[in-house]
């Protein structure tokens, strides 16, 4: 820091290099209690950005995807502070907890759970400047968990483990192996042993290279034993990951059929685009498919910024002009929109929130089966 000075550092009243040590730690505790006090402030404001759901106008399908994506916080700092925030929406003495350092954001994470009108007073007046280990032992000492069962086991020989090892090598994590044990009277039994419940991981290794690990339940690890025995022909060493790959390449195909009408041979479409057919409310599968692809599977959602919503999960098929005001499901009507701003538009074009509006949708939906019925033309729901 002291061979090149940053324009940051430069721009500074008075440069840390500079102070005394007196004087620079005086300012160091200054400047840790203006962000305690800037973090509680910060909280305050986000309670009531989502209360109002500002976070739909700026492109965004959710609080979390606005802190990480625009705010620009890490995953984590997001997830700390919308617990906060939504702690702090029922239990307001969090904040001055908070901007007094009596608190952190991780006790708070800690204490969320478990807060109450009845015991919030006591639980925060008992954290209050407590490490978070410490916070830990106290939640467990007023909400403990359940005993982990008794095991009395005969552990395996050191060649057996290291065969066992070898032998699930290609597949991983399996369920808890089966181990002979003794029960209260001293007569033998077969128990398993409790499984080590470890987080699902996928982290990047290298470029185009990524570990992917989770813990498979029995009958998954028996399905992947049959898929590898099945796949001998074209994966002779049976290696998982191309096994996965297959088995999700095939998942996605499925899903994107069922949800897009996604085909590589799709029927020509019985009738035009702009037959009466396009004005019911199933969505035409060529729509779907014209939608899925224009859209390029994301919600298509632009804020008042310009920026567009990146969600690619929970996606919905949007009638730009609302079917309830006689929009027609006809390509140019018709746009992917994430269930969050499908919902919001929604709010927005009838003034009411979706469950009203769903029940206007339904009632609409009944009519129109009941001319179509009468028509002799059996139709589903859909779009």
């Amino acid at each position: 820091m002291h061979e090149e000075i940053g324009s940051y550092l430069e721009n500074m009243k008075t440069s840390p290099a500079r102070l005394t040590d007196e004087a620079l730690l005086a300012e160091v505790k200054r400047l840790a209690q203006c962000e305690r006090e800037t973090t509680a402030t910060l909280i305050a404001h986000l309670v009531e950005v989502e209360a109002r759901e500002l976070f739909h106008a700026e492109g965004c399908s959710s609080m979390f995807k606005y802190c990480s994506e625009v705010l620009h916080f890490s995953e984590h700092a997001t997830y700390l502070r919308l617990r906060a925030a939504r702690a702090a929406r029922r239990h307001p003495r969090i904040l001055d907890e908070l901007a007094s350092g009596a608190l952190n954001l991780s006790s708070i994470e800690i204490l969320e759970p478990h807060l109450t009108s009845e015991n919030y007073g006591e639980l925060l007046g008992a954290s209050r400047h407590k490490s978070k280990r410490e916070v830990e032992k106290l939640v467990r000492s007023r909400f403990p968990q359940e005993d982990v069962p008794t095991v009395v086991r005969k552990l395996p020989e050191k060649v057996m483990a290291l065969e066992a090892a070898a032998a699930d090598a290609s597949v991983g994590p399996t369920a808890a192996p089966v181990q002979p044990a003794c029960t209260s009277e001293g007569k033998p039994t077969l128990i398993a042993a409790p499984p080590v419940r470890r987080p699902s991981v996928i982290a990047p290794l290298a470029t185009e290279r990524y570990k992917v690990q989770f813990t498979a339940s029995e009958a998954l690890h028996d399905k992947l034993r049959r898929a590898q025995d099945l796949l001998r022909h074209r994966i002779p060493d049976g290696d998982v990951a191309q096994v996965f790959e297959l088995a999700v390449t095939l998942l996605v195909e499925k899903l994107e059929k069922q949800k897009f009408a996604a085909t590589d041979r799709p029927r020509a479409a019985r009738e035009g685009l702009n037959s009466p057919r396009a004005g019911g409310r199933t969505i035409p599968a060529e729509v779907k498919r014209a939608v899925w692809k224009r859209d390029g599977s994301q919600c298509t959602f632009i804020g008042k910024s310009g920026r567009r919503c990146t969600e690619t999960g929970f996606l919905e098929f949007h009638h730009v002009d609302a079917f309830g005001h006689g929009g027609k499901a006809m390509i140019e009507n018709i746009a992917l929109r994430c269930r969050s701003h499908n919902q919001y538009e929604s709010r927005i074009e009838f003034g009411m929130h979706q469950e009203d509006r769903g029940q206007i949708e339904f009632r609409l939906y009944e009519e129109e089966r009941a001319r179509t019925k009468a028509a002799g033309v059996n139709r589903t729901p859909g779009g």
